[in-house]
């Protein structure tokens, strides 16, 4: 394999985490969610949810921008000579990551206070602004995954 293809599958395999797991939790796991538990174990599932997923977000937040970095100087030699969807990409990403931080920083902090407190009403609102949250950034890493699968055309 050459630099060039490891630095390209280490990209594509951390936005495939970031984007197919917010798809899953979005599209799969709350629909099923809801049919399946009540109100007090949903939310304590999803506080479990979040914390294993984050841990691969996080993997993926750190490896896109070094393996983004790496490919520019691979293929283009620079920033000044990457085409405009690149730019377009690098700052979708910056998007994606300050959605998901507020989310981890400030969202499932609280989230968890109320689930230990079984503050179930503050629980479920939280919840709600989480997934509101989740289904902006699921947007906008679905854009982002269009735009990579698009390149040639810009």
């Amino acid at each position: 394999m050459t630099p060039f293809g490891l630095v390209y599958t280490l990209h594509v395999l951390s936005a495939l985490v970031w984007v197919g797991g917010m798809f899953f939790a979005w599209m799969v796991l709350r629909p099923a969610a809801m049919k399946a538990l009540e109100g007090p174990a949903r939310l304590q599932l999803w506080v479990e949810v979040f914390q294993g997923f984050f841990r691969w977000v996080w993997v993926a937040v750190v490896l896109l921008p070094i393996s983004g970095v790496g490919m520019i100087h691979l293929q283009y030699s620079g920033f000044e000579a990457a085409p405009r969807y690149v730019q377009v990409m690098m700052g979708l990403y910056v998007v994606m990551t300050a959605l998901f931080i507020r989310i981890q920083a400030l969202l499932l902090p609280e989230l968890r206070t109320a689930v230990a407190a079984q503050d179930w009403p503050t629980g479920a609102a939280t919840l709600g602004k989480i997934r509101k949250l989740v289904g902006i950034n699921l947007i906008v890493g679905l854009v982002l995954v269009a735009i990579a699968a698009a390149r040639p055309m810009f």
